[in-house]
């Protein structure tokens, strides 16, 4: 660190908080700083040797707030903001079936897919979530929606065998994603992967095909594995194996591989993660609102596999709420294991941030906040009736804080979200936007 009587080194912004939360190490930073230079965190200090040693453009004092990184959201259906709400209280292959497949027959489109990107964009930067890593048709909408509106994104290219709006059958979604791949790797805030929907609705010769595609472009494999009993059993039905195993001997599995939901576990299945390395999507309100069971978090731990921590689509939960998954998460673990030990703060908030950066391949850039890594971090205020008095910030974050105490959001060190107001769009004309298409949908049983 430069003494007091060097030349100040310029930077872009600095930001003092009362608490630092880096995620890794697993500290507490009392009164401390960060300097951002293009994008990147390049300083982390007590507030007088950053003030001392830097000189920024621009400065933010946050006397009463957590700085911390930006929640990494392990899975999202983005665009599905626009069914938020459509079919409740139903079973999910019933929700499937009969209510989401079939609207999305009829309406999804890149228009669809942009409008409701957008609007799930809007939620997620508002309640600090920085990074998102999305699952649905027309990637490329989704993917042009992020990088306009300033979001780090992880987009999949969709793989099924049944047609869709977009796309014929599993070949079709192959062929399509290879032909995206080198326009999306334009763009400086995505990254891709391939996300074959589940092992019930891709057979082997698409799965073989996406693990070629996936070895060839380097790309990891996103897809739902093991959400319900009806899932396992149908495979067994029909397999005679356990879908994780099969998954197995087809060669998918390998710490690039992200399952999510993973509810219906035996002893076999966690030793096949352990061996392969796979990371877990833990999305537990979706979970609990489709009856579809609840991802034994204390064995996993146990098992040392990675976790992460998703929201699911807003169809299926029905927001985007980050910080409420992980509250909901560090809560159901204990409940379900009655361990109070299960899921501990500190853990669970790795969990939504780096364990999900980690678990995307995004550990290098984002996730922790750490020098060299770039600048996605949130604050949050617990000057606040529900947050005070602070003992532990850290616990006030997991088990107390509300998304509307979120009060600033950079990503890469550019300010998205300031005094809890969007800076570069107008939420009102979102709505109105996505308002069109509410309609459409609301009158399409009046229009077949």
């Amino acid at each position: 660190m430069p003494n007091q009587s060097a030349a100040k080194i310029q930077v872009d912004h600095i930001i003092s908080a009362r608490w630092i939360i880096p995620v890794r190490p697993r500290i507490v930073l009392h009164h401390h700083a960060l300097a951002i230079a293009q994008g990147r965190i390049v300083a982390i200090g007590p507030q007088e040797d950053i003030l001392n040693a830097y000189m920024a453009v621009e400065s933010t004092t946050l006397d009463q707030h957590v700085l911390m990184p930006g929640f990494v959201n392990a899975h999202t259906h983005a665009a599905m903001t626009l069914m938020r709400g459509l079919a409740d209280d139903l079973p999910l292959m019933t929700w499937l079936n009969e209510h989401i497949w079939p609207v999305e027959g009829r309406f999804v489109s890149p228009e669809f897919v942009r409008m409701g990107t957008e609007l799930a964009i809007a939620e997620m930067l508002r309640g600090g979530t920085t990074t998102f890593n999305d699952m649905y048709f027309f990637p490329e909408a989704a993917a042009l929606s992020a990088q306009d509106m300033g979001m780090r994104a992880h987009i999949g290219h969709v793989i099924i065998d049944f047609p869709t709006a977009y796309a014929a059958n599993a070949d079709a979604c192959l062929q399509a994603a290879a032909d995206l791949l080198p326009r999306l790797r334009k763009l400086p805030l995505i990254r891709q992967s391939l996300a074959p929907h589940a092992p019930y609705t891709v057979a082997d010769a698409g799965l073989r095909g996406t693990r070629e595609l996936a070895e060839a472009e380097q790309l990891p494999i996103h897809m739902h594995v093991h959400e319900t009993a009806y899932e396992v059993d149908e495979a067994l039905a029909q397999h005679g194996q356990r879908p994780l195993t099969r998954l197995a001997a087809l060669g998918l599995l390998s710490p690039h591989f992200l399952a999510v939901h993973m509810t219906q576990l035996d002893a076999d299945d966690l030793r096949i993660c352990r061996e392969s390395g796979l990371h877990i999507a833990h999305c537990p309100e979706s979970n609990l609102k489709l009856g579809s069971g609840i991802a034994p978090i204390s064995r996993i731990r146990q098992q040392g596999i990675g976790l992460a921590i998703g929201t699911d689509g807003a169809a299926s939960n029905n927001d985007l709420d980050m910080l409420g998954e992980l509250h909901t998460a560090a809560l159901l673990a204990k409940g379900i294991s009655n361990d109070p030990t299960a899921f501990p703060a500190w853990e669970a908030l790795e969990a939504a941030t780096l364990g999900g950066a980690e678990a995307i391949g995004w550990g290098d850039l984002t996730g922790s906040l750490e020098i060299g890594k770039a600048a996605d971090c949130i604050a949050i205020s617990l000057d606040h009736p529900a947050t005070f008095p602070v003992y532990d910030p850290v616990s006030q974050v997991a088990y107390c804080a509300g998304r509307d105490q979120i009060t600033h959001v950079w990503v890469a060190g550019k300010i998205r979200i300031s005094q809890g107001q969007a800076v570069e769009w107008e939420t009102s004309a979102l709505f109105r936007r996505a308002q069109e298409w509410v309609k459409r949908i609301r009158e399409r049983d009046q229009n077949p």
